[in-house]
């Protein structure tokens, strides 16, 4: 699907691996800022880091105008997370502590 087809307006389409073939529309630059940090402080092999090293590594890199005081931050990175799950860009390690990197 090309990429432009997923972003409505000032809306982008998301997916949630929890809930297979349900899309959700989200507000598209909150979620591409909150990817692109994700992405940044995410090792690309293990060992990975838990969902709580992620979330204080990735709220410095987060604009002040979309996350005022690191407002929803997580609410933000949950959704992130799980997008790029489904679109297998990060990968969930099987360990008790849920633990992210973005490679196979």
């Amino acid at each position: 699907m090309p990429a432009d087809r997923n972003m409505i307006g000032d809306r982008i389409e998301v997916e949630n691996i929890m809930s297979p073939g349900k899309v959700h529309r989200v507000d598209r630059a909150t979620y591409e800022a909150m990817r692109a940090a994700l992405l940044a402080v995410l090792p690309k092999s293990p060992p990975a880091l838990t969902v709580a090293e992620a979330m204080a590594a990735v709220l410095p890199l987060l604009p002040d105008a979309l996350f005022p005081g690191g407002d929803k931050a997580g609410w933000w990175q949950k959704a992130a997370q799980l997008d790029l799950e489904v679109k297998a860009i990060i990968t969930r390690e099987n360990t008790k502590t849920l633990r992210l990197h973005t490679g196979q």
